[in-house]
């Protein structure tokens, strides 16, 4: 992975977000619904571009993403493939790897292999937990992998 020159984050070091972000995905990867919300703060923004819902607010609006996500999508493996860094946030790009099992974008998944990139705005509060979380993802990708011939 490459990365950018250590920045702090008002007592955060590159180290301790690249920790919190991991953890973040750690959670993401066994369907833990209870663990990435642990990672947010209470009052998130959570705004996957391009969403029907628009951005979400509080862990409470993030829980219903999270589970319709884990339902639609079963992750294998994300490889982050940079890592930008500011001083409250992290731009990290990644490579998403799993099957699609639930309705993804509407799609029937029926366990097909998918692959897309993505990408993810981390900002962080004083205390190293997530405040904001901006996804995009290549949806153009998800489509054209699971359309029907």
């Amino acid at each position: 992975m490459e990365q950018e020159s250590a920045v702090p984050s008002r007592g955060r070091t590159k180290s301790e977000m690249d920790r919190a972000i991991d953890a973040h995905f750690e959670c993401e990867a066994s369907d833990d619904v209870e663990g990435v919300l642990g990672t947010l703060t209470d009052d998130v923004e959570h705004d996957v571009v391009g969403s029907p819902t628009g951005p979400l607010r509080g862990r409470s609006q993030a829980r219903g993403f999270y589970e319709q996500l884990f339902a639609d999508l079963d992750q294998q493996n994300v490889t982050s493939t940079r890592r930008y860094y500011g001083d409250d946030f992290v731009v990290d790009e990644s490579l998403w790897r799993g099957l699609a099992v639930g309705q993804p974008l509407g799609f029937p998944g029926r366990g097909r292999p998918v692959e897309f990139r993505i990408l993810h705005i981390f900002e962080f509060d004083a205390d190293g937990a997530i405040r904001r979380e901006n996804v995009w993802m290549d949806t153009a990708a998800i489509a054209a992998q699971l359309q029907d011939d």
